[in-house]
């Protein structure tokens, strides 16, 4: 690519190719941007600046939504990480408002936070349950998972049990392709209900 956009260049990789009129290539990550898309489609409501995020998992899909909660003036995220170095990798590199948290008191770190995303494999088919548990959250504390297969995954029906609004991984996954997909055919597909079924094969 002969240029890549800000934001991929901040996550440090590319999800969408785009080819100019020109010739040119440019490089960009829009799943940042679809993470950011599917909170505010599913969850109006929320707030950015209304309190920490937590964020369970320090992989690439973790790198572009760290970013873009800082983007939208999330005011401190923690990062929880099974490896503890990946986390302080993060840190390292988004500043300020990153909080490292030992995994194994990840739990104890929902406590005041506005919202908890799991980046992680862990809760997919065929992996391992996600090893959290929701009693220090407050309330009001948006839960949401990046995972689609299940779309439910136990942590959502926990959280769904215990009163919190949660938004499921299918979300961003559809919100991610609309920036491609505009620049490669030059119309904004409509992310709705339909389009979700269609997906699901419902």
């Amino acid at each position: 690519a002969e240029s890549v956009s800000d934001r991929a260049s901040l996550i440090g990789a590319a999800n969408t190719i785009v080819f100019r009129e020109d010739g040119g290539i440019v490089a960009d990550n829009t799943d940042g941007y679809g993470f950011i898309e599917s909170i505010r489609a599913a969850a109006p409501d929320w707030d950015a600046r209304s309190g920490p995020a937590l964020v369970l998992g320090a992989g690439g899909a973790s790198r572009a939504i760290v970013s873009a909660l800082l983007g939208v003036g999330v005011p401190e995220v923690m990062i929880a990480n099974r490896t503890r170095q990946r986390s302080e990798i993060l840190a390292d590199q988004f500043g300020g408002r990153i909080t490292v948290v030992d995994w194994n008191r990840a739990s104890d770190a929902a406590d005041g936070t506005a919202i908890i995303v799991n980046t992680t494999s862990l809760g997919m088919t065929g992996k391992s349950e996600l090893p959290f548990r929701l009693d220090a959250a407050p309330q009001t504390a948006l839960v949401t998972d990046i995972v689609y297969t299940p779309l439910q995954t136990q942590l959502l029906k926990s959280a769904a049990e215990r009163g919190h609004w949660t938004v499921d991984g299918l979300g961003m996954l559809l919100y991610q392709a609309v920036p491609g997909f505009e620049s490669w055919f030059g119309r904004k597909p409509e992310v709705d209900d339909a389009l979700r079924r269609a997906v699901l094969g419902a």
